[in-house]
């Protein structure tokens, strides 16, 4: 974080003060409100436990001053900010139906109405909807821990936060890029959504809102499998690198060049030619038209970043389903054996290793090859389970790898210009069996080299 961002840390403001901003408001670019009943009653615990004392802070939260919508976004402290308008709402709720208890509270010429939130924030997205609506039932429930004298003046008066306010919007991705969310985490996707989102800072909020409308509907532990167990493995792979984890230092995998400078590089002409003809078609014939996305291309930083994740998790769904295009016998043959032994690691990260190199395929070169593909793919992958009778993130990384094996699947098929490279590609031929309850497996194995 840069000295000039630190600098603009301001003293503490008071719920009250939170309270009486006017201009604050959730940007496209944040997750969905997703605080479960169990952070409400912590946060109410919290300051209950806490009213002795002289003050309690809650936490930071932190601001973008965006001059384009005379607005405060907030960048960081959402899910605890509309938890405490919602506490808020409640209080006020409670105080004009308990004449006694506003008395109490209010101060001079005050009204209930003047501790409601000044900034109407709104939501669009169906998950923080159904948080909103949980939570506000479980800030019911705490009615007698709440609504008493001691708790509100505690409350509006000495819960702080520390208030954080930016002025460039190339700051507030540096904060993404370079801090932690208070309370959760931030996911190495979440840097990516932030990433891609700021390169796309010369389109309209419109735009921008729409390329992260699909991102929004996936929930974080989907978005989090698709690039750790599918994205980030088969690019790596691919080349020949190691891809047993996907954490924050790996996000550059996922960053590339911008549309606009693409055309400064021979080698990047075609990518600029096909965004630019798929907005043209757009626009002109008013079609549309999907770009021809590879899995291990160079990406595009910004709209069609998000356009590739949309794309990439329709084609996983489809797979791990066994459905539309991906149909097949091997596939539900893998499926069925892991649900057979679904609390065995091992053969987890084995279907994985099938459906990433199976994916690679279908990506490349069409549906019309699967069931030729499937087959020898299943039984490269499968041969795996046979040889170990454990096996960890470890071993099937170097399998895929071909580190100490003969088949480099992954780079056989990145380096392939037609389907019959990989279908005529040489396997290891082994039909033994060192491993326990894959009698499925060995016989779809044995079968394909013709053994009985």
């Amino acid at each position: 974080m840069s000295n000039n961002l630190e600098s603009k840390i301001i003293p503490v403001i008071s719920v009250k003060e939170l309270l009486k901003k006017q201009q604050l408001r959730i940007p496209e670019y944040q997750r969905p409100y997703k605080w479960t009943e169990r952070n409400v009653h912590q946060l109410i615990d919290d300051i209950r436990d806490n009213l002795d004392k002289s003050a309690y802070r809650i936490g930071t939260l932190v601001v973008h001053n965006n001059s384009e919508n005379n607005s405060l976004d907030i960048v960081d402290g959402q899910q605890r900010t509309i938890t405490l308008f919602l506490m808020a709402y409640f209080i006020c709720g409670g105080m004009k139906k308990n004449e006694s208890l506003r008395d109490r509270v209010l101060t001079g010429e005050e009204k209930t109405a003047d501790y409601l939130p000044a900034s109407k924030l709104e939501f669009t997205n169906p998950i923080s909807k159904d948080r909103i609506s949980q939570n506000a039932a479980a800030i019911r429930s705490r009615n007698s821990d709440i609504l008493n004298e001691k708790f509100l003046k505690f409350f509006f008066e000495k819960c702080e936060l520390v208030w954080v306010q930016i002025n460039n919007i190339s700051e507030v991705f540096q904060f993404f890029d370079s801090q932690n969310a208070r309370g959760k985490d931030l996911e190495p996707h979440d840097l990516l959504k932030a990433y891609h989102l700021r390169e796309m800072n010369n389109s309209s909020t419109e735009e921008r809102l729409q390329a992260v409308t699909k991102w929004e509907e996936m929930d974080s532990a989907t978005l989090s499998k698709l690039f750790s167990q599918y994205l980030y493995r088969i690019r790596n792979w691919g080349k020949g690198h190691s891809a047993r984890y996907f954490t924050k230092n790996d996000v550059g995998v996922f960053k590339g060049i911008s549309p606009s400078s693409a055309g400064e590089f021979p080698g990047m002409k075609m990518l600029q030619i096909a965004d630019c003809y798929i907005d043209c078609h757009s626009r002109i014939l008013r079609q549309h038209l999907d770009f021809p996305f590879q899995i291990d291309q160079v990406i595009i930083n910004g709209k069609r970043f998000f356009e590739y994740v949309a794309f990439y998790s329709g084609m996983v769904s489809q797979l791990e389903e066994g459905k539309g295009k991906f149909l097949n016998y091997e596939i539900s043959l893998a499926n069925q054996h892991q649900e057979t032994c679904r609390w065995r690691a091992g053969d987890t990260l084995v279907r994985n290793l099938f459906f990433c190199a199976l994916l690679y395929f279908v990506d490349k070169f069409g549906e019309k090859y699967l069931d030729q593909a499937a087959t020898r793919i299943f039984v490269w992958a499968y041969t795996l389970r046979l040889k170990l009778s454990r096996i960890g993130i470890v071993s099937t990384d170097k399998y895929a790898l071909a580190w100490g094996y003969t088949v480099p699947m992954f780079k056989i098929i990145r380096d392939a210009a037609t389907p019959q490279e990989v279908l005529n590609t040489k396997l290891e031929r082994f039909v033994e069996n060192n491993a326990n309850k894959v009698d499925d497996i060995y016989h779809q194995i044995k079968k394909f080299w013709g053994e009985k």
